[in-house]
């Protein structure tokens, strides 16, 4: 796919936010303040899976206690948008924090209703099969409610429950996958039902924009008929995240290794995936999945200053990593690539609208979200 639409949209997108009044950009002097905080913002957007799109995304920032000093601004970017191939989606991830930080409440609630392809499961399929009308492509219809509810016991150690309720539908499916073996094991309808524990160390000074800290988190979920789901199956993961300050704050090294297992009868729909706004940027997100999935990622994040020396509202991010899938951990051998760079502008203190572009093994995408993907 030629890169020219990209490069456009990458240009245009610092272009439209120079111009929007400046009224909309009024900021407080740091990240601890309780007003109530919302920015709206739309703007053309390129994705493997969603094709050319016109999203809506808001940033609403609050403090739930405006008198707690111990509590970080809770944030909820809402995402939303239709596409020339008859996509439309709605995305909206809580971040809130409470009772002088003892509690946080994350969610995630989603929702896509879009032309989509399967390739099958495992590198080998992902690989050999074409995309086509005729090999991959359905309709895929889903929705995801996720909250996870986080309990501070010691300082930066939390432990938390996470609940998890999905549902995927597909609809005219192609003859390939029509004879799938995992397609035909679950069926054009799945609904999953999960419960699980979270261990996490966050150290993070901010977490929806780190300078510096370290984030490690263990969780453990079961999804299973008890709980009214279609499917019995297990998911395990890890991710570790560390964040330095390099030479001066703004200036971040991220890096991330990011591990998912499942076991038991896992549907096709909820395998383990490479590719996502929030990793490996630039693949078409199931394009490449199976039981097992690792991935890491080295980040530079830099934030421009003024001549002054405080801070300016532009940055800039470049990245490199790499992910593979397999049946067990024991089998990593396929290792895919990954690189991008991409633009920030802070909207509120600490956070960003992010445009970025990521490129893979002969696929590429084009971004608009709020916040960093990790």
């Amino acid at each position: 796919m030629k890169i020219y639409p990209y490069i456009c949209y990458y240009l245009f997108i610092p272009a439209i936010l120079l111009l929007l009044p400046a009224n909309l950009f009024a900021q407080e002097s740091d990240t601890t303040n309780g007003k109530l905080m919302t920015f709206p913002f739309a703007a053309p957007a390129y994705t493997p899976e969603l094709g050319p799109t016109l999203i809506g995304v808001m940033m609403v920032s609050f403090k739930t206690n405006t008198e707690d000093s111990l509590i970080q601004r809770s944030t909820t970017p809402i995402n939303t948008g239709i596409s020339l191939r008859g996509s439309y989606f709605v995305n909206i991830i809580a971040s809130t924090f409470w009772k002088e930080d003892k509690f946080r409440i994350f969610g995630e609630l989603r929702f896509r209703n879009m032309p989509d392809h399967y390739w099958g499961v495992g590198y080998d399929n992902a690989s050999s099969v074409d995309e086509g009308e005729e090999t991959t492509a359905y309709r895929r219809s889903f929705w995801k409610v996720s909250p996870q509810l986080l309990w501070q016991f010691r300082e930066n150690l939390f432990l938390g429950l996470n609940i998890d309720y999905n549902r995927t539908a597909a609809f005219n499916v192609n003859p390939l996958m029509a004879v799938d073996p995992d397609y035909l094991n679950d069926g054009e309808r799945n609904f999953n039902s999960g419960l699980g524990l979270i261990l996490r160390y966050d150290s993070r000074d901010v977490p929806v924009n780190p300078w510096k800290g370290m984030l490690i988190d263990l969780q453990a979920i079961s999804y299973s008929s008890y709980f009214g789901g279609d499917n019995n199956f297990q998911v395990y993961q890890a991710d570790f995240r560390e964040f330095q300050s390099i030479l001066r704050p703004g200036s971040t090294l991220a890096v991330q290794l990011k591990t998912r297992i499942s076991t038991g009868d896992v549907p096709y729909s909820d395998l383990s995936m490479l590719g996502s706004p929030y990793d490996l940027r630039g693949y078409y997100l199931g394009h490449y999945r199976d039981r097992s999935m690792v991935l890491g990622i080295i980040e530079y994040r830099h934030q421009f200053q003024k001549k002054d020396g405080s801070m300016s509202k532009h940055g800039a991010v470049a990245w490199i990593g790499t992910g593979s899938i397999a049946p067990s951990p024991e089998e990593f051998k396929h290792w895919i690539p990954n690189a991008g760079f991409g633009y920030r502008f802070e909207v509120q203190p600490r956070m960003n609208v992010r445009a970025e572009i990521g490129f893979g093994k002969k696929s590429n995408g084009f971004y608009i979200s709020f916040n960093e993907a990790f």
